[in-house]
């Protein structure tokens, strides 16, 4: 790992991802959490002030970038919820089958290298009738938005993560297995091409 992405990508991940806007779509979603919940790409934590104690019993939290534990760490502290953090590949989860009542990803599919099988990975370990709640952002639904997304991608990536501009987050999911319960979209300010969200939650069972 060179210098860049051990001090300086942490940090800057940390600043972009943790912006008044991006925070108040992080503050929808993650309060809905419940029971024992595993966090996708935790990272540097940003997620924590928003669990609720009287619902979350405890958080794993799985992050390849073990250099980004330290501010997570920080953060654990003060949430009032039992934390434990695994620097491991979101590929191999670590857990038994259906053992999670409640999955949370945010703006963190865009930069997992091969989407599916952690996807597919996922979805082992939750348990039927649990939730993955997701805000991410990805594809954009203007042409003209989506061919700088993709124009983009290649350029980006190498300086922000892996991260990955055009993913098509529904198609995603369903592609992996799961049932869409609820989904919302929008821009959040800022350039289009980096800013088109979506936030909502899914499940493994067919929805009636």
């Amino acid at each position: 790992m060179n210098p860049y992405e051990r001090y300086v990508l942490p940090r800057m991940i940390d600043i972009a991802c943790g912006m008044g806007d991006v925070m108040k779509a992080r503050s929808r979603i993650v309060p809905q959490a419940m029971g024992e919940v595993l966090e996708i790409g935790i990272g540097t934590g940003l997620n924590l002030q928003f669990y609720r104690p009287d619902q979350v019993t405890s958080i794993v939290g799985v992050d390849p970038a073990a250099q980004m534990q330290t501010l997570a760490l920080r953060r654990a502290a003060a949430c009032g919820i039992p934390v434990e953090m695994i620097a491991v590949d979101v590929q191999g989860i670590h857990a038994a089958d259906d053992r999670f009542d409640t999955i949370v990803m945010t703006f963190t599919l865009c930069s997992i290298a091969d989407p599916l099988p952690a996807l597919r990975e996922m979805l082992r370990v939750l348990k039927p009738g649990g939730r993955l709640l997701f805000c991410e952002h990805g594809l954009a639904p203007d042409a003209s938005v989506r061919r700088w997304q993709h124009r983009l991608t290649p350029i980006w990536k190498p300086i922000a993560g892996g991260c990955h501009l055009n993913r098509d987050i529904p198609q995603l999911l369903r592609d992996a297995g799961f049932n869409i319960g609820e989904i919302a979209t929008e821009y959040l300010p800022g350039p289009r091409p980096m800013t088109y969200i979506y936030s909502g939650w899914a499940q493994q069972e067919a929805l009636a």
